[in-house]
Parts: C-alpha cells; sequence; structure tokens
C-alpha cells in the first residue's frame, strides 16, 4: 500500500471519524468580531493610478478554487516547504507525514496561531495535508475517487494556502483543538472552509479539518458575517467598496474588475495589497 495512501486512510480514521459520523462543532458565545460598512473606493486624491496585468486575476491570498474555477499556475504559492525539513516552523504541533509541504509563510501563520492556542491549554494540534501538486491531486483522485477528492487543478490544496488540521486525540468535530479553531481561527487569517451548513453553496461536504489562509481583515468579515469564500467575494462585487474595523484597526477593502490590462486607485503612503478572485477581478485591501 502506497505511503500517502496509508496516511489517508489514518486521517479518515483518526480525525474525520468517519465522513457520515461529523458532528457539528460547538463554538461557544460569539463576539463581535469586525464592524463592516460599505463605502467610496480610493479617492483619486489620495491616491496614485496603477497598471494591472490580467494574469494577477488568478493570484493572491483571495482566490477562489472549486470544481468551476481551477489553480492557474501563477496561484501556486512561490515559498512551498517541506515542513520536516524547517524544524523552526514545527514547533508546538505534530506532522501526520514528514513529506507534508505548504507555503512557509502560512505554517509561520499557523504556528502563531498554535502558540496562542497552547496558552489557552489547547495543545494536541496536528498537520495531516498541505499542498499537493497537480500529479499528487491527480493520483488521490484516481484512488480514492470523486467522492473524497477533487480532480487535479480544482483542490485547494493545490494551492499550497490550505491545509488539514487534526488533533492527536480524538476527530476534530469534537476535539478542544476543532472548537477553539472554530472561534479564534479568524483573528489569524484563517477560515474553515466548508462549514457544515453551506455544502449548497461551496459544493463541498462538512470538513472540520479544512483550513484555508485568506488573511485580516477578510477572515473577520467572513467570520462576522458567516460568509463562505464565494458568499465573501460575491458581496465584495455587489458592494464594491467596504471599509472593516477589527480590534480598533481600519481596513478598506475594493473590488475592481479586470479585463485584460486595467488601471485601478491605490492609496499614497498606504501599506496594500493586492489579489485576484480567480474569475473576473482583483481585491485591494488597505491595511491600517
Amino acid at each position: 500500500m502506497k505511503k500517502w495512501l496509508w496516511a489517508w486512510i489514518v486521517i479518515f480514521g483518526l480525525i474525520s471519524y468517519g465522513a457520515y459520523q461529523l458532528k457539528p462543532i460547538v463554538a461557544g458565545d460569539k463576539q463581535k468580531q469586525a464592524d463592516v460598512q460599505t463605502g467610496q473606493g480610493i479617492s483619486p486624491k489620495n491616491g496614485r493610478t496603477i497598471k494591472v496585468e490580467s494574469k494577477q486575476i488568478y493570484q493572491g491570498n483571495l482566490i477562489l478554487v472549486n470544481k468551476d474555477y481551477p489553480v492557474h499556475q501563477e496561484g501556486v504559492q512561490s515559498d512551498i516547504v517541506k515542513l520536516s525539513q524547517h524544524k523552526e516552523l514545527v514547533q508546538g504541533y505534530g506532522l501526520l507525514d514528514n513529506t507534508i509541504r505548504l507555503s512557509q509563510s502560512v505554517a509561520q501563520r499557523f504556528e502563531s496561531m498554535i502558540d496562542a492556542a497552547a496558552k489557552d491549554g489547547v495543545t494536541h494540534f496536528l498537520i495531516s495535508s498541505g499542498y499537493r501538486d497537480k500529479k499528487e491531486q491527480d493520483e488521490l483522485y484516481r484512488e480514492m475517487g470523486a467522492d473524497y477528492a477533487l480532480p487535479a487543478g480544482y483542490s485547494e490544496h493545490n494551492l499550497g494556502l490550505s491545509l488539514d488540521i487534526g488533533s492527536s486525540q480524538m476527530e476534530m468535530n469534537r476535539a478542544p483543538e476543532g472548537k477553539w479553531l472554530a472561534q479564534h481561527a479568524w483573528a489569524y487569517g484563517f477560515i474553515l472552509r466548508y462549514p457544515k451548513d453551506k455544502t449548497e453553496i461551496t459544493g463541498i461536504q462538512y470538513e472540520p479539518w479544512h483550513f484555508r489562509y485568506v488573511g485580516l481583515p477578510h477572515s473577520a468579515i467572513m467570520q462576522e458575517k458567516q460568509f463562505t469564500l464565494e458568499q465573501y467575494l460575491d458581496y465584495l462585487k455587489t458592494q464594491k467598496t467596504i471599509t472593516a474595523t477589527v480590534e480598533g484597526k481600519r481596513y478598506e477593502v475594493s473590488y475592481y474588475p479586470v479585463s485584460r490590462n486595467a488601471s485601478i486607485q491605490v492609496p499614497a503612503g498606504r501599506r496594500y495589497e493586492l489579489s485576484g478572485n480567480n474569475t473576473d477581478g482583483v481585491i485591494v485591501t488597505v491595511f491600517p
């Protein structure tokens, strides 16, 4: 039996405890995370114009990957590393397999999150899966079938931004690790990608172990509004520009459609970040 296939058997046995035995995560009392308002875009008086190439649509932390929108090569993270070869990135949690890879920057943010969980007494985390290239995804799809895997190029695992997080004690929907993440992952830029009550929107069954990095303030807004990534990107296209205050810090998020090359407004003298949505435009995030 192939090594990775054995690992997936362990995953389904140890973490998910069977696809048909999952129970909802109990997240405890919710607190308001983000104050979100719609508003005007960046004023030309306070900004400058930059040109955006069409390939920017396919790269960034907010790109949507599902059965309709595959990963483009530009979307694969450039800092993929084998975690077992970077001991500084594997502190306070375990790896199900020494071949697991992930974006280095995402691994660093994951470790910060795990450190915070440890202060709350939650310490039995492990990563069971991270980045997979298209060859690995194709092999998994052929071996496991469409009920348990997506075709090569249509899985978030082909990005480097997603990871499957488990508990070494019990299945994630009951584990303290799963409950802690449900409450706090947003604060570190992570979202539960496939919630239980959103299957009709995501097209994927409830996966309490699958988390995706999108970054702040997006994770906070999605947590507050109970949005999936699909819903959030649609919301941005409708509103065009929103402002969000997260823990006292004010962010501005704007959507711009892009056809071929385009010119958009970005702030002068403030830090900002560009991300495509993998469909038809880019999102500009202006930081405090």
